[in-house]
């Protein structure tokens, strides 16, 4: 059961017919909003086109590719079993596949694949000297971490999670993330959701204060309140704004409020936390428990969201442990990740006694499932418990290499 071999490969995927569409939705109308609310005097800054990518400057820089893109991670075992994972790479996969194809294959090859926790912790320790203890770097030891986890589950014809500790619910409940800049056409999303059988919904939002309120308002107005509706706010506030927004929102039954502020302030987002009865969800961006440490010590969220293809399932294992111990629940976020990174959160939402909710795109499955060699899908809001070895699919490779990404150099 040594690992002989270990492939990264970089994937874009188109996920909009038109790609301009995308600018449109973040830029619409944008020249007409005044900037007051984003702590600011001028007008929003407007998005820059970059050819594959694009920047938006609303309050702070974000890059984002018009693509979907992530890295997929092949690790093959003396036994000739294969194990799949991914590492999320929303922007440059062909970074983290470099990393990969360069750094991390010679730490792991000849080793045990029951070893997986040495060897994640290894692979994390080696660059520590040299300072990457997150970014890149974890996601790439991340996506071989999840395929070392899927191979053996294929080895010993077993589903991941019995492994990693074993069933703890019969289903895994998702919600399912919508946005965009008009009320009315953001309540007609969420009720196509509903109509898919969806219990719970976040809103992917990036207003102002009084643009945030208008577009819940219509949208709760719509679904009701048997609805949880959630609130993503890509940290565009401030701590005085972000307390602003919370107050008002509790009057629309909002089941959390995520990102609300810059998370490297964690003064901040304690402050955010203790002055709001709505609980706060943060944490897609760390990736160790030694980043969340502080975190719940301080209680500066209530609710914890690893992404698997950042952390690795025993990354992600090791921060829902220490959770635990703080009473915090995790939800764990998908966001921009590919197939991959949505069997191996499935996964990891089975055998975690803390889980909330999972996050989920139903309107971008099937894009990112174009490499699978049969559907994977969730069913009225659920994503049932199967017995299938490993993560429980199986990727189609002739189809995967539609969409290798070309290198950038």
């Amino acid at each position: 059961m040594k690992i002989v071999d270990v492939k990264a490969y970089p994937i874009r995927i188109q996920n909009y017919d038109d790609v301009s569409s995308i600018l449109e939705q973040f830029d619409k109308g944008r020249k007409d909003v005044s900037d007051q609310s984003f702590g600011g005097g001028s007008e929003r800054p407007p998005i820059r086109d970059l050819g594959d990518h694009f920047i938006d400057e609303t309050h702070h820089t974000s890059i984002y590719s018009k693509f979907h893109e992530t890295t997929v991670v092949r690790v093959e075992t003396s036994d000739g079993i294969v194990g799949w994972g991914e590492s999320q790479s929303p922007v440059s996969p062909n970074t983290t596949a470099t990393i990969i194809n360069d750094l991390v294959y010679p730490l792991i090859i000849n080793a045990d694949i029951l070893d997986v926790e040495a060897i994640w912790h290894n692979n994390f320790t080696a660059m520590r000297e040299r300072g990457h203890y997150t970014g890149f770097y974890i996601d790439a030891i991340s996506g071989v971490d999840i395929a070392i986890w899927d191979a053996i589950g294929k080895t010993f014809k077993l589903p991941t999670h019995k492994l990693m500790g074993g069933r703890h619910r019969n289903s895994v409940k998702i919600y399912n993330g919508i946005g965009g800049r008009d009320p009315k056409k953001v309540a007609e999303m969420a009720e196509w959701s509903i109509s898919k059988g969806y219990k719970a919904l976040k809103l992917h939002l990036r207003e102002t204060i009084e643009g945030t309120i208008d577009i819940v308002s219509e949208v709760r107005k719509t679904v009701g309140n048997n609805i949880d509706l959630m609130l993503d706010v890509h940290m565009m506030f401030n701590t005085h704004e972000a307390i602003k927004l919370g107050k008002q929102l509790e009057n629309f039954n909002v089941y959390w409020l995520e990102s609300p502020s810059d998370p490297n302030d964690i003064p901040g987002q304690i402050e955010i936390a203790r002055s709001l009865d709505m609980p706060i969800a943060n944490g897609e961006w760390t990736r160790t428990k030694f980043e969340m440490r502080e975190i719940f010590e301080k209680r500066a969220y209530d609710i914890s969201m690893p992404d698997i293809a950042r952390t690795g399932l025993t990354g992600a294992k090791q921060i829902a442990s220490i959770a635990h111990l703080y009473n915090i629940p995790v939800a764990p976020h998908v966001g921009g990740g590919g197939i991959l990174s949505v069997a191996s959160t499935v996964q990891f939402s089975i055998a975690t006694p803390n889980f909330l909710i999972m996050e989920h795109s139903e309107q971008g499955n099937k894009m990112k499932s174009l490499y699978l060699s049969k559907p994977f899908e969730p069913k009225n809001g659920l994503f049932p418990v199967t017995e299938a070895p490993g993560l429980g699919i199986d990727i189609d490779e002739e189809s995967l290499q539609k969409f290798l990404l070309k290198p950038s150099v």
